[in-house]
């Protein structure tokens, strides 16, 4: 009865959190939404630089704020932390609708960033509440508030519309309230219903705190989630101007598509706990590094079309072209069948096309030698990278990020059982930081190629890298572990 009691009481606490956190994730990712439409409708007048940088800050600070909030979670504990940010990061999103200038939203954005946080806190919360078989599920569970990124993309846009169909200067001011007067309602939720609890050794010094970080195991940890969190995060909002440059939508629909890839991938998160209990984390994160391998590896093929030497025709024998016509050319008594241009196959074909056809390179009354080039061949393979199967490709990728996600954070506890806000906290800034500068990457890579996919080329060479990394660790840990066990025997049998 005592365990039921405790275990409803650790479900009231996860349900808090990942409430807060699912509010949290949709605030982290509000200025995608906002910034686009108040520059679309000439609302503000900022450069493609200003935008980059409105959109960049909120993650910037929600990233490189989580260790000092995560310290605070082991030393304090998660309600009074939790409830604190909400409540104090509600105020930066009241006072947005008075922003007149870049530099007063840039500084709003700095500070209701810290939402970004709340992983952090969630994360140390939520796992002192669990015992050990229980953790990845209720990690996984709290972890599926990364949908709150896929609730803003579908409705902001809706609701920014709707605000500002009587005011079309103003009404965009009513949705950072909207947010606002939700952090402060679950904050306060926090503060009536949840219970404090911190980890026993939290008298622990600062600098013994920050120990772990000397630990190659965290940092290997933390590119893991580089990867299956950090691009999440970017791909969220690279995957829209994708879709539009690429496949030409509209901009409802190819919101509609970047929502499919975030909603699973956020979701698919508790599944991934399930999965990381039952069979082990290492486990999990084979098949997450090797799918994104796969994955990446077929999604980085562009949508292109290349023309190059096709099929040719030689003169058989030398002669002298006495008639040129539409199908034909006569050299001499032998005439050579010209292949005629035809039309591509139809638009979204799943499969590289071709298309071979021949022009003609001689003139009437000329003399030919034998083996003289009558009439070049050209070939054109086109590949239109389907849009149905790259988007599957797509929400495949996000939904083994998501499983990843989940994994990640499975290992934490069971390394460092007294340091999992720390450690969850740096794990989680590297993360963060990937949602920051992915986009930057992804960025400079179409300038420096024109491709649109080669954004997926640096998600296969680092899905490469984080598996051999991963695959080497264990490997060597396996040996030392063989060599000790070979040297116990032999001391027993001495």
């Amino acid at each position: 009865m005592k365990n039921t009691n405790s275990l409803s009481k650790s479900h009231k606490i996860l349900f808090l959190n990942t409430l807060a956190f699912t509010a949290c994730f949709a605030c982290w990712t509000l200025n995608g939404v906002l910034v686009t439409f108040l520059v679309d409708n000439g609302i503000f007048h900022w450069s493609v630089v200003q935008v980059g940088w409105l959109l960049g800050i909120p993650i910037l600070t929600g990233s490189i704020m989580r260790l000092p909030i995560g310290i605070l979670t082991d030393k304090f504990g998660g309600k009074y932390v939790f409830s604190l940010l909400l409540l104090l990061s509600s105020i930066p999103l009241f006072l947005l609708p008075y922003a007149d200038s870049f530099f007063m939203f840039a500084l709003l954005s700095f500070f209701f960033g810290m939402v970004g946080t709340s992983f952090a806190v969630g994360i140390g919360y939520t796992s002192i509440w669990y015992p050990k078989e229980w953790q990845g599920r209720a990690l996984g569970i709290f972890g599926m508030g990364n949908a709150g990124a896929a609730i803003t993309t579908f409705l902001a846009p809706s609701l920014l519309n709707h605000f500002s169909i009587e005011d079309p200067q103003n009404g965009w001011k009513i949705l950072p309230v909207i947010y606002a007067v939700s952090l402060v309602v679950i904050g306060i939720s926090f503060l009536i219903f949840a219970q404090n609890k911190k980890i026993e050794n939290s008298n622990k010094t600062v600098s013994q705190m920050l120990i772990p970080l000397k630990s190659a195991r965290v940092w290997r940890f933390g590119a893991y989630y580089f990867l299956v969190f950090g691009c999440f995060v970017a791909y969220s909002q690279w995957l829209l101007p994708n879709f539009m440059n690429v496949y030409q939508t509209s901009l409802v629909m190819g919101g509609l598509f970047a929502t499919m890839f975030s909603l699973p991938s956020g979701v698919i998160r508790a599944f991934g706990g399930y999965l990381s209990d039952k069979y082990g984390a290492r486990k999990v994160m084979y098949w997450v590094l090797g799918s994104s391998v796969i994955l990446s590896a077929l999604l980085m093929v562009p949508k292109m079309e290349i023309t190059t030497a096709g099929p040719g025709i030689l003169a058989a024998k030398k002669g002298v072209v006495n008639e040129i016509n539409e199908n034909t050319v006569k050299v001499g008594d032998k005439e050579y069948p010209i292949m005629q241009k035809a039309s591509l196959v139809s638009e979204n074909a799943i499969f590289p096309t071709t298309s071979s056809w021949q022009n003609v390179v001689v003139s009437h009354n000329q003399n030919v030698a034998k083996k003289e080039l009558i009439a070049k061949g050209i070939t054109v393979i086109k590949f239109d990278a389907n849009m149905w199967v790259f988007l599957v490709l797509v929400i495949l990728i996000g939904i083994s990020w998501g499983i990843g996600k989940a994994a990640v954070y499975k290992h934490i506890p069971e390394y460092f059982p007294t340091e999992v806000g720390v450690v969850g906290g740096i794990v989680g800034m590297i993360g963060g930081l990937g949602g920051f500068f992915g986009p930057i990457i992804f960025g400079y890579l179409l300038t420096a190629t024109g491709i649109w996919s080669s954004s997926w080329i640096f998600i296969l060479l680092f899905s490469i890298v984080c598996l051999v990394w991963m695959h080497y660790t264990i490997t060597q840990l396996t040996k030392k572990k063989e060599l000790t066990t070979s040297k116990v025997m032999l001391e027993a049998a001495a």
